[in-house]
């Protein structure tokens, strides 16, 4: 696999690091509605990132909800 980001994956990134989600619970579905993609292929663009861009992203688990965090 590359470690170069797709546009989507960089687009994505971008817009995790501007938000909050890692105050505000994590939700694919408002996700998929921003990108106008399935929630699959946020998915998908999630778990890429958490490996092309480790260093960058954090996903975690906090108070029952999912949580992200990204620089």
């Amino acid at each position: 696999m590359s470690d170069e980001l797709s546009k989507f994956e960089a687009k994505l990134l971008k817009w995790l690091a501007k938000s909050e989600f890692h105050i505000v619970p994590w939700s694919t579905k408002d996700a998929a509605k921003t990108f106008k993609v399935s929630e699959d292929e946020i998915y998908e663009a999630i778990a890429s990132l958490s490996k092309k861009a480790s260093d960058r992203i954090q996903v975690f688990y906090k108070d029952g909800s999912l949580h992200i965090a990204a620089d």
